[in-house]
């Protein structure tokens, strides 16, 4: 997802708090690499930042619904698109 794609949904996620060496675009980078590669957690490459923390972050932001969010918002921006 690039800088401008992100820009549509950054409103639609937490803000981070805290000290995270994270962006919110890297975790949203990282989780369609791991379901496109069928990767392990720890098989994910460095340039997306620890596997931990993303593993961590994606799993809150499941049981939050915050990427059921992201994903109803993305699908509405599609449907608008076409």
């Amino acid at each position: 997802m690039t800088q401008g794609q992100y820009k549509g949904i950054e409103k639609h996620l937490p803000q981070q708090r805290g000290n995270v060496n994270m962006s919110n675009l890297q975790l949203i980078n990282a989780i369609p690499y791991l379901t496109e590669n069928g990767c392990k957690w720890r098989a994910l490459p460095e340039a997306y930042g620890n596997w931990h923390t993303i593993y961590v972050w994606m799993n809150k932001w499941s049981k939050n619904s915050v990427l059921k969010r992201v994903l109803e918002v993305l699908q509405i921006k599609n449907i608008t698109r076409n």
